[in-house]
């Protein structure tokens, strides 16, 4: 079915420091709306962002923006606030799935087990150790990584690396550590896709920005070889964390599945993210791909999704 006659803006680029990450998406999401028959402007999101939509007048915007402004309930608030439908989630769901302590505990309560952790100032958390390492130290409102810190010792200089974090009065967390294997799982509105075991690359530390998104970066294992009960039990989690912050369309919630010589396991949620990433080559859409679902029959989904008051 061709979508000639409804106008998208594809909501791109962007103020965060997922700007690049932002451009990939939203290029990949509008080639991919252009081949299916939709009217595509590409909006490159600045400060007079609700003037350019005035202007514009569309019949929908898909949100490709990541990051600080456009995953945080900041976009999403001038589009209701405009009438425009939009894709993924809404105000409220995305403000707390991107301030990682709220979420942390709303998605306990719920039943989701997350790491220990405390919040404290960038400058508290630079004049001592505030949990006893292993541990990781992030910002509070700030995705794909970007920021991260692991300190892995006492006799580490890694407080040097957390007091270069954001300005002296921005808040971060200080989370335990949590080894094992990283696995992350995407869900579209209520139904649970595959689940994808993430091998960054030799040398690299952890699952990074750079091995998010440098090529080589990572390797995907789809499906994850888990045991039945573990690959469902994520699955049950993936999708209890997208329904109790109230997601929609499309999330994606990252784990930590810890082993244990004992025989024991820890299966720890790391964050749900409400703006996943929408390359080709994207985390989501390769388990929508693995569901039977081409990029743009993926894209088309997400985008008649939309609404507003979400």
């Amino acid at each position: 079915m061709s979508g000639t006659g409804k106008h998208v803006a594809v909501l791109l680029g962007g103020l965060s420091a997922e700007r690049e990450v932002s451009l990939a998406s939203g290029k990949a999401c509008a080639d991919a709306l252009d081949k299916l028959g939709y009217r595509v402007s590409r909006v490159d999101v600045g400060r007079d962002i609700a003037q350019q939509l005035l202007h514009l007048k569309p019949d929908v915007c898909f949100n490709a923006l990541h990051g600080t402004w456009g995953e945080d309930g900041c976009i999403q608030g001038i589009l209701e606030y405009l009438e425009i439908p939009y894709t993924h989630s809404g105000v409220r769901s995305s403000a707390l799935a991107m301030h990682k302590d709220l979420s942390k505990t709303i998605l306990k309560a719920a039943g989701v087990t997350v790491a220990d952790s405390v919040v404290v100032p960038r400058e508290v958390a630079a004049s001592d150790h505030q949990l006893e390492p292993p541990y990781v130290a992030k910002p509070v409102s700030e995705g794909s990584s970007v920021g991260v810190v692991i300190v892995a010792s006492r006799e580490t200089n890694k407080l040097a690396e957390i007091a270069a974090l954001g300005a002296p009065e921005d808040l971060l967390m200080i989370e335990r550590f949590i080894p094992g294997r990283e696995l992350t799982c995407g869900v579209m509105g209520d139904r649970v896709l595959g689940v994808i075991e993430i091998l960054p690359a030799e040398g690299l530390p952890f699952y990074d920005f750079e091995a998010k998104y440098a090529i080589g970066g990572s390797k995907h294992v789809l499906p994850a070889k888990l045991s039945p009960n573990i690959y469902q039990s994520l699955q049950k989690l993936a999708l209890k964390a997208h329904q109790a912050l109230g997601c929609r369309g499309v999330s994606r919630t990252d784990f930590r599945f810890d082993e244990k010589p004992d025989g024991s396991a820890d299966l720890i949620c790391l964050e749900v993210n409400t703006q996943p990433g929408m390359t080709e080559t994207s985390l989501v859409p390769e388990m929508a791909v693995y569901e039977g679902l081409s990029f743009e029959e993926f894209v088309r989904w997400i985008l008649e999704d939309a609404s507003c008051c979400r």
